[in-house]
């Protein structure tokens, strides 16, 4: 009890972020000098982070970076691993101040504000994943996740997002995301975003999920109709 006390005196009296965690799902809607409606929605996992931009009226993807994170006191660090506008940012690391509330982030000095989504709930896959396994014609063939090339899958309580890179060329495949809900071993993807085809905005993929030492193992039909079954790993920090 006194160890609790102590902890809430803190959070009263020093620096409110300390107390707050940039952990979920964060979205900010704007308008572009071109009149287009866009939404950036941003998905922090432990150690592991997505920016993406769409459009707000069609889902149109525009584009999305992210990679590893800290933050330390107001300041946050990013390591790039992927980005679709500047690919040489690749490997850098950038570092800007924030200001964290409960509900809200900004950049200091920024103009725009992120509206907190959800806070790693009430979603059972929140993390970042990397695909570790893939069973093909009845066999299950196992993937080295310290490759350059990756296909992560970062999830917050209520949003996902897929994207598949390759850290040593600085080459990106493609991406999607959305909302998802995991309800009696149901886990469904809504997709609000697919860069490879803006036909898939609007669609809902419902999969079995199960988590089995740890791991995230997912089947069901593809998109385009085909079994499939794979096994995803919580990327280590």
């Amino acid at each position: 009890m006194k160890t609790i006390l102590l902890a809430f005196v803190s959070c009263l009296f020093f620096n409110a972020l300390h107390c707050q965690s940039l952990l979920g799902a964060w979205e900010n809607v704007y308008t572009s000098e071109e009149g287009q409606a866009i939404k950036n929605v941003v998905i922090f996992s432990q150690g592991f982070q997505v920016a993406t931009w769409y459009d707000a009226n069609t889902g149109a993807f525009i584009s999305t970076n992210g990679g590893g994170w800290e933050l330390n006191g107001t300041m946050l660090t990013e390591t790039v691993e992927f980005d679709t506008k500047n690919p040489d940012r690749v490997g850098t690391q950038i570092s800007f101040e924030i200001v964290l509330t409960q509900d809200s982030l900004k950049v200091k000095d920024g103009e725009r504000t992120w509206n907190r989504l959800d806070d790693g709930a009430p979603g059972a896959l929140a993390g970042a994943w990397l695909m570790s396994g893939r069973k093909t014609d009845g066999t299950l063939r196992h993937r080295d996740t310290n490759r350059p090339r990756k296909t992560m899958k970062i999830l917050s309580g209520t949003r996902f997002q897929w994207i598949a890179y390759n850290t040593e060329t600085k080459q990106f495949m493609g991406t999607g995301g959305g909302t998802y809900t995991t309800v009696d071993g149901k886990y469904t993807e809504n997709i609000k975003f697919f860069s490879r085809d803006n036909t898939r905005v609007g669609a809902s993929l419902e999969f079995d999920f199960d988590l089995k030492n740890g791991d995230w193992h997912h089947s069901g039909f593809s998109s385009k109709g085909a079994p499939l079954y794979e096994i995803w790993s919580l990327r280590k920090q």
